[in-house]
């Protein structure tokens, strides 16, 4: 039984390597671009929103987080939103208008150009990350979606795409993480150079 057990964990850590190795060699670029997009966002005094669904929703709350408290830079406070962490917001808009809604209304409502908003969605089909990123687009708001194989080619949906090379819920989520936090090191790099 422990034998098994371990087999299924090695299984998992090297399913975790691939898909998150796979990210890097075909993402490196646009990850740094789209860090170049937000310091400057940020240098100008816009914000970052981020919005996904289930999973996706915590992780948005917890880079929004990193960057309104701090990652790894003791520095100042900046501006980002998670457009999933207002329960009365998502309710009011899911049952007045519809799921498919909730994030795109904050965005009409919160987004101006300049900003940055970035969605999360595995399947790259989300409707309501998809209404979010067209509603920013018509803002004049820059767009960056993370995403998994299944959107392969969907590519030009958003400003930056970033596709995980796998369609393993986990294995891309876990990758977005690991993503995200090399996307706020590298701001916070930008941004603040001598600390």
């Amino acid at each position: 039984m422990a034998k098994d057990l371990k087999a299924l964990l090695e299984t998992a850590r090297s399913n975790h390597v691939q898909a998150v190795d796979g990210f890097f060699r075909d993402c490196t670029e646009t990850l740094s671009a789209l860090a170049m997009e937000c310091a400057t966002a940020l240098s100008n005094g816009n914000k970052l929103m981020f919005c996904g669904n289930g999973g996706s929703a915590c992780d948005s709350m917890h880079i929004a987080g990193e960057f309104v408290g701090r990652f790894i830079k003791d520095r100042v406070g900046l501006p980002a939103i998670a457009l999933t962490a207002d329960s009365g917001i998502l309710t009011c808009l899911a049952n007045d208008y519809s799921y498919d809604y909730i994030f795109a209304r904050q965005v009409e409502a919160l987004g101006q150009e300049g900003d940055v908003l970035i969605g999360l969605s595995t399947s790259g089909r989300s409707p309501n990350v998809l209404a979010a990123l067209k509603a920013a687009r018509e803002k004049g708001v820059k767009t960056a979606l993370f995403t998994g194989e299944k959107a392969r080619n969907d590519e030009k949906i958003a400003d930056f795409t970033l596709i995980v090379p796998t369609v393993t819920t986990a294995h891309i989520q876990e990758s977005h993480m690991v993503a995200l936090h090399g996307l706020t090191g590298l701001i916070e790099a930008q941004l603040f150079p001598e600390l």
